[in-house]
């Protein structure tokens, strides 16, 4: 695989990310969307394998390409399954041209000073060391913002910055995902408050390696525009954190350089009763409108 094919893309091509990677703890309510409900399975092997097949249905459907999603997101077990005989990473980038990342947290700790940090991730350099030779360009890493807290804002950017220097020491490009949340009563202010908080991370990272954000659709348009142009910061993408397909597009269209990273808002309406036609035609409207919101701006 080649790494500068998969920098040059996610730099500046046009397009999204597509966010495919629900884990233990939301699975069942993805599936349960997808029109699997829990009593149709017995246990987490046969629900991740239901879920796995969810995957590659989405990802071998003829939409899924590069033309317009130039990389997805996957989850530990996606990464390491296959489509038909080829693992997934591979599959991805050799055969549909979207570049492969991990997610790589574990989970969130009880809310403290109106933010939830990540979880320890034990085994991180193993996972990354076994994600590089499967080919994956990047990890994600999510933690949550409620309240417009600045020590707490403080303490979620400094441990995403820590996480990310572990990532980049292993070649791998980070995407940092404090996610405020859309229902926060301090949305716009916390989204202020963590924007000074970023950017005073980028001037002091060490090194020479690039990041990725992965953030809220701000309340003020173009509030992390000076983010978007900042010399180690790769991309800048959004995700769509519960905002329905319709409001998600026109919230990012007002917030020029951010592009979409979705994952309800892309895989909402695909239903596993569809037929393989009507489930394509489906992801092609969604694709089309994600798009056209990460590359068209009002």
């Amino acid at each position: 695989m080649s790494i500068e094919s998969m920098k040059s893309q996610l730099s500046a091509k046009p397009g999204f990310i597509a966010a495919l990677d629900q884990s233990g703890g939301s699975t069942p309510g993805a599936l349960s969307h997808y029109g699997i409900p829990e009593s149709a399975y017995h246990g987490d092997d046969e629900m991740f394998r239901l879920m796995h097949e969810m995957r590659v249905r989405i990802i071998t459907a003829p939409s899924f390409t590069g033309d317009k999603i130039i990389a997805a997101i996957l989850f530990e077990r996606t990464m390491d399954g296959l489509v038909g005989e080829k693992p997934v990473p591979s599959y991805l980038w050799e055969d549909r041209g979207v570049v492969p990342f991990l997610k790589v947290d574990k989970g969130l700790e009880d809310e403290v000073d109106g933010v939830r940090l990540m979880k320890p991730i034990p085994g991180l350099d193993p996972l990354l060391a076994r994600a590089v030779k499967l080919g994956i360009y990047g990890t994600k890493e999510r933690s949550v913002i409620n309240l417009a807290n600045p020590e707490g804002i403080a303490a979620i950017a400094a441990q995403q910055f820590d996480v990310a220097r572990q990532i980049a020491a292993h070649g791998l490009v980070p995407i940092l995902e404090p996610e405020v949340l859309i229902k926060s009563p301090q949305k716009a202010a916390a989204e202020a408050i963590l924007r000074d908080e970023l950017a005073r991370g980028l001037d002091a990272l060490p090194g020479d390696y690039q990041v990725m954000l992965k953030l809220t659709i701000p309340e003020t348009p173009d509030l992390y525009l000076d983010l978007v142009r900042h010399p180690r910061v790769q991309r800048v993408v959004a995700l769509s954190g519960g905002y329905t397909l319709d409001d998600a597009c026109t919230r990012l269209a007002a917030n020029h350089g951010m592009i979409a990273s979705f994952s309800r808002a892309l895989l909402g309406e695909l239903k596993v009763s569809m037929t393989d036609a009507e489930f394509d035609a489906t992801l092609v409207a969604a694709i089309d409108k994600i798009y056209r919101a990460s590359t068209i701006k009002s």
